[in-house]
């Protein structure tokens, strides 16, 4: 280990210090690596899908609501909030609905280590809601030049702290640091909370791994170089593979006469142009070349493909998915093993995306909704008394869960049964079993369950008692056998 002698540095040394590289470093592997981009887009359709789901779940109890009102109140919210989350209206840009923007701030995350959501209020014809969503990437957080800060905060990395340690504002330039605009770039201040309004005007989607890091790190930084060189390396192969599937004939004469060989060719029977003297020799498929006097050809046989490319992939992909989090079967979309290894890599991955789900529901989702919900009781779309007078109450009104798609099963009937079990022994509710193992809402369900009995009814298809009975018996004989 004598020769093991790693600095150790805080945060910003080791961290902040190294962006500048990392950023462009993951998203070039992004863009152009297949392993890399069907990993993080394996991350956001697991975590994100189709974009986690409202549920209000405010507390009634405490609002003092009767049943009733309870289900009223719930009903104008998941009203009222699709109105807004699934126009376009809600982005800044005018390019993405609510749960779209979830999934661009989500990939945008992982691929450059954090994201930035400003939240303004831009007043739109047409548009009921002025909230906006504001999606910047990470490198427009960034420290302004040649500007006097000493009123300010400490500023690293575009982010501004006070003596406390609090992030206090964002530093952000008016284009990409990349951009092809040659324009002078410029800095514009926003505070985290508005003094006078105290609402939140920026979210910072980021995740932290040491004490006082205030910028995010890309998830493909540990594993950048092997990637890479895997990338080089299947290059390599793949381009050693199409060389070996060359055949090239080369005809060889020993004298400058025409004659001897009768008139020499005008066309290559394979399509491939016969060269000039002044021409370089080529390999390929089926090609026919001649060589001047005096010229040998010399083949070296690359011994391709490779028996080991597949076994040494595979050992680098795994150790590569151990730091993503993903198990290697899921990274490949390759489930060979059992049922129960393939069952046991999917729960262990799902840990990871509930986790990140989790992330995604705390930081970007419910503070949007509250931002939401505030300008829809402001506006009167919402009745919510009390709302602006108590903290508390604020927080009874905008508590809510979000619901993104159900995990799947690799044996529907079984994971039926279990749920099953599970609600009869009263280790978990319908309401948390439907959401989990179809993405749907329970209460939604049996209304919709109890119309389409009405219906089946009304037109006579209601299935005889004693013959679904029978059936069932004979199922079960069936069953036994």
């Amino acid at each position: 280990m004598k020769a093991w002698n790693p600095s150790a540095g805080d945060a910003e040394a080791d961290i902040h210090e190294n962006l500048e590289a990392l950023r462009p470093r993951a998203r070039d592997l992004f863009m152009g690596g297949a392993l890399s981009n069907g990993a993080l887009k394996t991350l956001r359709t697991n975590v994100i899908g189709t974009g986690l789901r409202l549920k209000p779940s405010f507390d009634a109890d405490f609002l003092r609501l009767s049943e009733e009102d309870a289900k009223k109140l719930k009903r104008q919210i998941e009203r009222e909030f699709a109105l807004w989350a699934e126009s376009k209206d809600c982005d800044a840009a005018g390019m993405h609905n609510f749960y779209e923007l979830q999934q661009l701030a989500f990939l945008s995350k992982m691929m450059s280590g954090d994201v930035f959501a400003l939240l303004p209020l831009l007043p739109r014809k047409h548009a009921l809601y002025d909230l906006r969503v504001r999606i910047l990437e990470a490198d427009r957080c960034s420290n302004p030049r040649n500007l006097d800060v000493s009123k300010y905060g400490r500023i690293s990395n575009g982010v501004e702290v006070d003596k406390d340690g609090m992030v206090s504002a964002y530093w952000f330039s008016d284009k990409h640091p990349g951009s092809y605009n040659l324009k002078p770039m410029k800095w514009q201040r926003v505070e985290v909370v508005g003094k006078e309004s105290g609402r939140r005007n920026v979210l910072h989607l980021m995740e932290a791994e040491r004490p006082e890091q205030r910028r995010g790190v890309p998830i493909l930084a540990p594993v950048i170089e092997s990637l890479k060189q895997l990338e080089r390396y299947t290059e390599a192969e793949l381009m050693a593979a199409v060389i070996s599937g060359m055949f090239t004939v080369f005809i060889e004469s020993e004298t400058d006469d025409p004659d001897e060989f009768a008139v020499p060719p005008t066309d290559n029977p394979t399509g491939e142009p016969i060269p000039t003297s002044d021409d370089e020799l080529r390999l390929g498929n089926g090609a026919v070349q001649i060589l001047r006097p005096g010229e040998k050809v010399n083949i070296a046989n690359p011994g391709r493909p490779n028996a080991q490319f597949d076994p040494f992939v595979t050992s680098i992909l795994r150790q590569v998915g151990a730091s993503l989090e993903v198990p290697y079967e899921l990274l490949l979309k390759h489930f060979t093993a059992s049922y129960s290894a393939s069952r046991a890599a999917l729960l262990e991955a799902w840990k990871m995306f509930r986790m990140r789900r989790a992330w995604m529901a705390w930081d970007f989702c419910q503070p949007i909704y509250e931002e939401w919900f505030a300008e829809a009781v402001i506006k009167g779309r919402i009745d919510a008394p009390g709302f602006f007078d108590d903290p508390i109450i604020f927080k009874a009104y905008t508590q809510a869960e979000w619901h993104g798609p159900s995990q799947g099963q690799l044996d529907p009937v079984k994971e039926a049964n279990a749920a099953v079990i599970r609600v009869e022994n009263g280790f978990s509710t319908r309401q948390r079993e439907a959401a989990e193992l179809t993405g749907t809402e329970y209460e939604s369900n049996v209304r919709q369950l109890a119309y389409e009995k009405d219906l089946r009814e009304q037109y006579g298809l209601t299935v005889d008692k004693n013959i679904a009975e029978g059936g069932e018996e004979e199922n079960a004989e069936e069953d036994q056998t």
